[in-house]
C-alpha cells in the first residue's frame, strides 16, 4: 500500500510525539496549542508581546515541520521531506503512482519493485514519449523485474523513461527496461540528469534518432548527463539510422561501463547507423573497463564502426576487447579508439 511522505511521524521532543500526530493528521492548528506542546517540552517560556511570542511559535513550527505559512490567525503546516521505501504492486497503475509519490519530493526515494513481476506498460504516462513519468528526483529501483512496452502489437511510440536535470535514476538487482519504441533518442531511456544501472539491463529497445538503449542528450549548457553501467549489459537494441545502438554519449556527457574481471560486461548484438555498440560523439569522457563490445552492426555507408565509434572527446578503454563487429569495429572515428584495431 502506497502512503504519503507526510506519513512520516517527525522525531521532536520526548513526549510530543502523541501531540505532533494529532497536528500532522490536521494539516493545522491553534497557536494556543502550539504553545502548549513548546511548553511541555521545555522549549518556551512565558513572554510578553504578541510579536516576540508568534515568532517563537514559528521557530518551533519550522524546526519541525520544515515551513509554515500563517492565514487567518491559523499556521497551516508542511511536513520536512523525508526519504521513503515504496513496496510496489505487480501493475503498471501501481508503478506509475509510486513514481509520481517519489516525484513529489526532492529527496531520494527506494521503489522495491515485485519480484519476477513483469510491468507492462500500455500507454505512455510521462508525455506523450515515455511509458514512466519523468524522473525529477533521485529514484532507485530495485528487482528482480522488468519494465516493458507492452502496447498494442507493440507498437505504441514510447520509451521506458525519461530522465530531467534534476533527475537520478539508479536501476538495481536485476531491474530490466525492455521493448521501448520512440520517434526520437533514447528508446530505453533517454538521460538529461544522471542514470546508473547495477546488475541490471537494457534489452531490445528502439530508436529512431541516437542511443538505442541509452541516450545521453547532447547539452550544450546547463547540467551535463552522465551515466553509469556496472555488470549491466545491454543488448539487443536499435537506432534506425542514428548513432549508438547500445548506448549513445553526446555533447558534454559522461559515459562509465565496468564489468568485472573474468566476467565483463557485454555490449552486444546492437544496430546503428554508426557506433552499433556505442557511440560518443562530442561527449567529455567515455571510459570502457572490463567491457567487451562484440558482434555490434553498423551500416558501411554511413562511417562503419560497428563496434564503437567515436568524434572528439576523452576516451579510455582497459581490458576492454572490441571485437567482430560488423562492418568493421571503429574504423571511421576522429580520433581513433584507443587498443581498437580493425
Amino acid at each position: 500500500m502506497l502512503t504519503t511522505k507526510a506519513d512520516r511521524t517527525p522525531r521532536f521532543f520526548a513526549g510530543m510525539t502523541a501531540p505532533i500526530r494529532s497536528i500532522h493528521a490536521g494539516s493545522c492548528a491553534r497557536p494556543s496549542h502550539l504553545v502548549a506542546l513548546a511548553r511541555r517540552a521545555g522549549r518556551l517560556h512565558p513572554v510578553s508581546g504578541n510579536e516576540f511570542f508568534m515568532r517563537r511559535i514559528r521557530t518551533i513550527v519550522q524546526a519541525v515541520f520544515g515551513a509554515t505559512a500563517v492565514a487567518g490567525g491559523l499556521l497551516a503546516l508542511t511536513p520536512a521531506a523525508q526519504a521513503i521505501t515504496i513496496p510496489v504492486a505487480c501493475s503498471e497503475t501501481a508503478l506509475v503512482a509510486a513514481v509520481n509519490l517519489a516525484n513529489s519530493t526532492p529527496t531520494s526515494d527506494t521503489l522495491v519493485l515485485a519480484g519476477g513481476c513483469t510491468y507492462g506498460m500500455t500507454t505512455a504516462h510521462g508525455g506523450a514519449s515515455n511509458a514512466l513519468p519523468v524522473i525529477t528526483t533521485p529514484i532507485e529501483m530495485i528487482g528482480p523485474a522488468t519494465v516493458t512496452n507492452a502496447s498494442l502489437l507493440g507498437l505504441g511510440l514510447f520509451r521506458i523513461a525519461e530522465v530531467a536535470p534534476t533527475g537520478r535514476l539508479t536501476l538495481s538487482t536485476g531491474v530490466a527496461f525492455t521493448r521501448g519504441n520512440v520517434l526520437g533518442h533514447g528508446g530505453g531511456i533517454l538521460n538529461r540528469g544522471a542514470v546508473t544501472l547495477t546488475g541490471s539491463t537494457l534489452t531490445g529497445n528502439t530508436a529512431s534518432g541516437n542511443g538505442g538503449g541509452l541516450a545521453n542528450a547532447d547539452t550544450p549548457s546547463g547540467t551535463a548527463p552522465a551515466a553509469t553501467f556496472t555488470n549491466s549489459p545491454v543488448s539487443g537494441n536499435t537506432t534506425l539510422l542514428g548513432d549508438g545502438g547500445g548506448i549513445y554519449n553526446g555533447l558534454r556527457g559522461t559515459l562509465t561501463v565496468t564489468g568485472v574481471s573474468g566476467s565483463p560486461l557485454f555490449v552486444t548484438g546492437n544496430s546503428a547507423g554508426r557506433g552499433g555498440g556505442i557511440s560518443a560523439i562530442a561527449s567529455t569522457a567515455t571510459t570502457l573497463t572490463q567491457t567487451a563490445v562484440t558482434d555490434n552492426h553498423a551500416l558501411l555507408s554511413l562511417g562503419n564502426s560497428g563496434g564503437v565509434h567515436r568524434q572528439g572527446g576523452t576516451m579510455t578503454t582497459n581490458n576492454a576487447p572490441i571485437t567482430a563487429n560488423t562492418a568493421n569495429n571503429c574504423v571511421g572515428s576522429v580520433p581513433a579508439v584507443p587498443n581498437c584495431t580493425g
